[in-house]
C-alpha cells in the first residue's frame, strides 16, 4: 500500500512555493529523462522482437499496438488513483507496472511465448502513461498564466531520453545474450531497472505531492470531495467547451501524427531508403515532437491557447501535405515528418493547458486521465487502420485521412473561440 500524505501544505508558505514549485518541475523533468530513456531502448526493437517470438512478420506490428493499448486501458484506473490520493502514488505505481511488464516480455521471449509477449507490453505501457501524466502534474503548483511553459517543460525533457534510448539498444542488447535471451530482449531488461530507479525517485522526491498541495491552496469552494471522482471529472468536461475542444485537440493531433509516422518507415523503404536514413528522419520526427516545446509553451501562454491550437492544425496540414506528396523525395518526406513533430508538440502543450484552465481544480486529475484515455485509444485505432489504408491504397492516400482528421478540429476551434463556460467566465482564461 502506498501512503498517502495528509498534510502536504503543513509547511508551505507563500514565499516558500516559488522553491516549491522548482524543484517539483526538477523532479518531475528527472523522472521524464528516465521515463523517456526506458520506453524508448524498449520500443526502439519492440517490432524486431515480436517477430522473434512469434516466428513471422505478419504479426510484428502487435507489439507496439500491445504497448498503445495498455498506455490507453491503463490511463483511467491511474486518473482514479491520483485523483483520490496524489499524483505521487498513481506515478510510482505507473512506474512498478512498466517494471513488471518490462520483466514478463524478457520472461516472454526466454520461453518463446507471444500471447505473454503481449500481455507483458500491455503493462509496459503504463510506463507511457506515467510520463503522460507527468506534464499534468508540473501545471499542478504553476502560476495559471505559466501552464503552458510548465507542462512543455516537462515535455521537453522526453526528448533526452527519447533520443538516447534507441543508440543503447545495442549495448543493452548484449549484455543478456549470455543468458540465453535474445539480444532484442535486452532492452527490456534494462528499462525494467530504469523504470523502478523512475519509481524510486517519485517516492523518495516528490514531496511534498503537487496535486494535494493544489487542492490545499485551492478556495474553500473548490475542497469538496464530491467533485474528485471519475464521474465529476467527466461532467467537467462535459460542461466545457473549451475542455471538449482540448480532449479533441490532443486525440486528433495525437492520431493524426501517429498514424503517418508508424506508416513513413514502411513508405521510405518502398522508395528505396536505408536504415540508417529511415532511422534519421525518425529521429528528426522525434526532435520535432519534444525539443521546441517550451517555444510552444510560451506561444500558448502568451497568444492564448486558441492561438496554440492553431498553428498546430495548420502545421499538421502543411505536415501531411509534405508527407503525402513527397512521393520518392527523402527529403521532403524528412522535412513533412519534422513539421508532424511540431505540430503534435503544439497540439499537445496547448490542448492540456486548455483542458487544465477549464475545469475546476478537484477535477482536474479525473479529466486528464479521461484526456490521455481519449488520446491513446484513438491513436491505437488509427496505427491500426494506417496499415490497412497503405495496403489498399497507399501512403498518399493515408496522409490525406490524417488531413481529413483536422477539418471537424478547425471547426470545433472557430465554433468554440469566444465560448465559455458559466465558470469559465468568472476566471481569467488564456485566449
Amino acid at each position: 500500500m502506498i501512503a498517502v500524505e495528509r498534510q502536504p501544505v503543513a509547511s508551505v508558505t507563500p514565499d516558500g512555493l516559488p522553491a516549491l514549485r522548482r524543484r517539483t518541475t526538477a523532479v518531475l523533468m528527472a523522472t521524464q529523462i528516465l521515463g523517456g530513456l526506458g520506453v524508448a531502448t524498449g520500443i526502439a526493437l519492440a517490432a524486431v522482437l515480436a517477430t522473434e517470438v512469434s516466428g513471422t512478420e505478419s504479426l510484428s506490428g502487435l507489439a507496439p499496438t500491445a504497448t498503445v493499448a495498455g498506455t490507453a486501458v491503463l490511463s483511467m484506473p491511474l486518473a482514479a488513483l491520483m485523483t483520490a490520493r496524489g499524483r505521487r502514488p498513481g506515478l510510482v505505481l505507473a512506474y512498478l507496472i512498466g517494471a513488471v511488464g518490462a520483466g514478463v516480455v524478457v520472461v516472454a521471449a526466454k520461453f518463446g511465448s507471444f500471447p505473454l509477449l503481449l500481455c507483458g507490453m500491455a503493462a509496459f505501457g503504463a510506463a507511457s502513461s506515467a510520463n503522460l501524466q507527468a506534464r499534468f502534474a508540473a501545471a499542478d503548483l504553476a502560476e495559471p498564466e505559466r501552464w503552458a511553459r510548465a507542462i512543455s517543460l516537462v515535455v521537453w525533457a522526453t526528448t533526452i531520453g527519447a533520443v538516447l534510448g534507441p543508440n543503447i539498444s545495442a549495448p543493452a542488447g548484449r549484455s543478456v545474450t549470455g543468458l540465453g535471451i535474445t539480444a532484442a530482449a535486452g532492452p527490456f531488461l534494462w528499462a525494467a531497472g530504469i523504470f523502478l530507479i523512475s519509481a524510486v525517485v517519485v517516492a523518495v522526491l516528490l514531496r511534498p505531492d503537487p496535486l494535494l498541495t493544489a487542492r490545499a491552496l485551492a478556495p474553500a469552494e473548490e475542497q469538496s470531495p464530491a467533485a474528485r471522482s471519475l464521474r465529476a471529472g467527466m461532467a467537467a468536461v462535459a460542461a466545457s467547451p473549451r475542455a471538449r475542444l482540448a480532449l479533441v485537440t490532443v486525440a486528433v493531433a495525437h492520431t493524426a501524427m501517429v498514424s503517418v509516422m508508424v506508416m513513413t518507415p514502411v513508405d521510405l523503404a518502398h522508395h528505396g531508403a536505408s536504415i540508417d536514413l529511415i532511422g534519421l528522419v525518425i529521429s528528426g520526427h522525434i526532435a520535432g515532437m519534444y525539443a521546441f516545446a517550451p517555444l510552444m509553451g510560451r506561444l500558448s501562454d502568451q497568444l492564448g491557447r486558441m492561438a496554440g491550437i492553431g498553428l498546430a492544425v495548420g502545421l499538421l496540414a502543411v505536415a501531411v501535405f509534405l508527407a503525402g506528396t513527397a512521393g520518392g523525395s527523402h527529403g521532403q518526406t524528412a522535412t513533412g515528418l519534422f513539421v508532424l513533430g511540431l505540430g503534435w508538440s503544439a497540439a499537445l502543450v496547448a490542448g492540456s493547458a486548455l483542458l487544465t484552465d477549464s475545469v475546476p481544480q478537484p477535477a482536474r486529475a479525473a479529466a486528464q486521465g479521461i484526456s490521455d484515455l481519449t488520446m491513446n485509444a484513438s491513436a491505437g485505432i488509427g496505427g491500426a487502420a494506417a496499415g490497412l489504408v497503405v495496403a489498399q491504397a497507399s501512403y498518399a492516400w493515408l496522409n490525406f485521412a490524417a488531413a481529413c482528421l483536422l477539418v471537424p478540429l478547425a471547426a470545433l476551434a472557430l465554433h468554440t473561440r469566444g465560448r465559455r463556460s458559466k465558470r469559465e467566465r468568472n476566471v481569467p482564461a488564456n485566449g
